[in-house]
């Protein structure tokens, strides 16, 4: 496995004296195309997401961001399931529309979000040497109520990643992933253009 993932984790260029792997240049690739294809709800956002989140899982283990690269196992679950949702998950198994988050759901994304950061923290700082486990467990926590809201075509999804964004870009320019953090910024530029593009076709539920 060593040998097969080698040459990924190689430099592909230096920034700023900083390697940049292959790996975090075909994170950025695809990356960048994934969330344009989610603000243009173009279905094939999924499995181009789900090899996304496979290298970006190997840049993050190297760098200590351990909750980050654990999420991106579980990203590959929720891209499995968003691709479906997204085909059947409308009415009588028809593609899915664009919909507003419920308060009751929100309550519950609210607190397991509040949950999940804390349990984060706390076992980030105890088992693992993070140098920054409480940002670590909070964009963790935020990526998955975002992911979920996407899965589901929730408009507020949009804002949940703005979020996320906007501790992540600072985050990964710490740890020296000077490409990925401005990776993110071109995210979060994404964001908003979903968002104006999501919310008027928003669908009463």
């Amino acid at each position: 496995m060593t040998d097969l993932l080698g040459p990924l984790l190689e430099p592909a260029f230096f920034l700023g004296g900083v390697p940049t792997s292959w790996a975090e240049l075909l994170g950025f690739a695809t990356g960048l195309l994934t969330v344009w294809m989610v603000a243009r709800q173009n279905i094939w956002n999924w499995p181009l997401g789900i090899a996304n989140v496979v290298l970006l899982g190997l840049v993050f283990l190297t760098v200590g961001l351990y909750a980050d690269a654990a999420l991106q196992i579980v990203y590959v679950g929720l891209g499995l399931y968003g691709w479906w949702q997204w085909a059947y998950g409308g009415v009588d198994r028809t593609a899915l529309r664009v919909s507003r988050t419920g308060a009751a759901e929100w309550v519950w994304l609210g607190l397991a979000g509040v949950a999940a950061t804390a349990l984060l923290t706390a076992v980030l700082s105890a088992y693992t040497d993070s140098s920054v486990p409480f940002w670590d467990a909070l964009t963790t926590s935020l990526s998955l109520m975002a992911t979920y809201g996407q899965t589901r075509k929730r408009v507020e999804s949009w804002w949940l990643w703005i979020a996320a964004d906007l501790v992540y870009i600072p985050l990964y320019a710490y740890k020296n992933l000077y490409l990925t953090s401005a990776l993110y910024v071109l995210f979060l530029a994404l964001c908003v253009m979903g968002l104006r593009a999501w919310r008027p076709v928003a669908v009463a539920r």
